[in-house]
Order: structure tokens, then C-alpha cells, then sequence
């Protein structure tokens, strides 16, 4: 039950679903693999399963290891996996659909992608990029002064909404199975990203850096290392979900309403200077 299943969970219990979910304990072990009875009879009685656990260190996918036979075996009638856009590696820019090849750097990722899609006929796996949504998105990095601008002009991202993730996951379990993204409609550069959260902050732009200056941490350089589009016409098209925050700033200023006690108390307005 993390970031986005406990968004989606939230949704699926205010629609008077019952959910129950996994999640780690204070030593930091995922429950999911502390309570083998527990989790066995809530597959068994499910209706719909979500596995939203990524693969493991070692490269091992730890939900199939433990409970592949059990999911085959269940009633449900829907299974849903959250994968990454990570898969398809990098394109240069150029814009990426689920018919690209699976050829990310992180093998385990790629290869738990394919072992969902391979394990049933009704799974549907959703390829996510950059997730943000309330709490968690640029605001609070400019709030906290973790923000950073890099020198990369060439470089673009896509990124979704973590509210869009739900309605589109939503609008499957009435829709075929199979490969989707979700993502919103406009890849662009990060520092696009971070500008729009410092002008609704009212906090000055950080200072433009090459990636050797900012000294980020070896998880934030790898965010860098590749540059794709993402495209989400398939889950338009078939199973007609359109985002509700179709570009990072609708999606910002959203994060920015639903926020406002948390970033104001970590941000103070402050006058900014004139940009160039």
C-alpha cells in the first residue's frame, strides 16, 4: 500500500469497495511476505488483485515467487501489475508506445514486466513514468530547497498524476487486458517542471547546473541518463480514459490546493526576483 495503491484504495473505499493490502512494517519487511495465510485468503476471495511491489535487489519479482500459482488459481476477475516506463529504455527523445521494445537498463524491472504479462490472461500492466500528486511532487522539493535545475536542454520526461493512475486503472476493469501507459499529454524538460513550482511558490528559480555541479545522489543522476516521450493514446483509445491533469501545470496547481498548509508552512512567500 504505497503511494499509488493507497491513492487507489482511498478512490475504490469512497465507491463502497472493500481493499485490503499489504504494506512494510516498522523494520522496513514487506507484510506481504510475513503473513502467507493472511494473504492467501485475500486472493483467494478477491475480485480484482493489484500488485504495485517492485522487484526486488537481487533482481527476483518477490509477488510471483511467492504467490504466482495462488493468483492463477483466483476467481478474480481482474489483475493488475504497476510497472515503469523504465522498460523501454532510452529513445533519444523520440516518443515511445506500448509496441516499443523492452530494453531498459534495469534488467529486474524488464523482466518482471514480462513475467506479469506472461502469468494470465487478465492481466493488465500499466507502464508509469514519473509519478507525482499531493505531498509528493516539485513543490515540496523547491519548498525544502532540494530542487535542482540541470543543464540538459535536449533532455525530456513524462509524468502522470498519481489521481490519473487511479482512473486509469479504474477504466480497465471494464476494458481488455493487456500493455498501457499512463501518462499525460506533454513530455517536457524538468526544469519546466521545477520553474512552474517556484512561480506558484513564489520562490526563486534555482541556479542552472550541470550534472557533475549538483552532485545528486547516484538514484537522482540515473533519472537523467535517459530521454523518451511517452505516449498514452492505446488507454484513450480503448479504454477511454483521459487524464484529469493533462499537462504538469493543471497537475501542479492541484498538488499547490490540496497542499497549501504543508508548502506554505515550509515556504514562506518570498519576494522573487525577475527571471531570465
Amino acid at each position: 500500500m504505497g503511494f499509488t495503491a493507497s491513492h487507489l484504495a482511498k478512490h475504490m473505499r469512497g465507491e463502497g469497495w472493500q481493499v485490503s493490502g499489504t504494506r512494510r512494517g516498522a523494520d522496513g519487511d514487506n507484510l506481504a511476505f510475513n503473513d502467507r495465510p493472511g494473504v492467501m485468503d485475500a486472493i483467494a476471495n478477491a475480485t480484482h488483485i493489484l500488485s504495485s511491489v517492485p522487484p526486488a535487489p537481487n533482481g527476483r519479482e518477490p509477488v510471483l515467487d511467492s504467490y504466482r500459482d495462488a493468483i492463477r488459481a483466483a476467481p478474480a476477475q481482474w489483475i493488475g501489475y504497476l510497472s515503469s516506463t523504465g522498460v523501454y529504455g532510452d529513445s533519444n527523445g523520440g516518443w515511445v508506445d506500448e509496441t516499443a521494445p523492452v530494453q531498459g537498463r534495469r534488467a529486474a524491472r524488464n523482466a518482471a514486466d514480462q513475467s506479469w504479462q506472461k502469468l494470465d490472461e487478465r492481466v493488465c500492466v500499466f507502464r508509469l513514468p514519473g509519478i507525482y500528486g499531493p505531498g509528493r511532487s516539485a513543490l515540496e522539493r523547491v519548498a525544502e530547497g532540494k530542487a535542482h535545475r540541470i543543464d540538459l536542454p535536449e533532455q525530456v520526461f513524462s509524468r502522470v498524476h498519481v489521481e490519473d493512475i487511479v482512473s486509469g486503472i479504474v477504466a480497465s476493469f471494464a476494458g481488455p487486458s493487456g500493455v498501457y501507459n499512463l501518462a499525460d499529454d506533454y513530455p517536457c524538460d524538468q526544469n519546466a517542471v521545477i520553474e512552474a513550482a517556484c512561480d506558484l511558490l513564489n520562490m526563486p528559480y534555482p541556479s542552472l547546473q550541470s550534472l557533475e555541479q549538483a552532485n545528486l545522489s547516484p538514484a537522482a543522476r540515473a533519472f537523467y541518463a535517459e530521454n523518451r516521450r511517452v505516449a498514452n493514446g492505446k488507454a484513450k483509445r480503448v479504454l477511454g480514459w483521459q487524464p484529469r491533469y493533462p499537462t504538469y501545470r493543471a497537475g501542479l496547481a492541484a498538488c499547490m490546493e490540496m497542499s497549501r498548509p504543508t508548502i506554505a508552512s515550509a515556504a514562506p512567500l518570498a519576494a522573487k526576483p525577475d527571471q531570465t
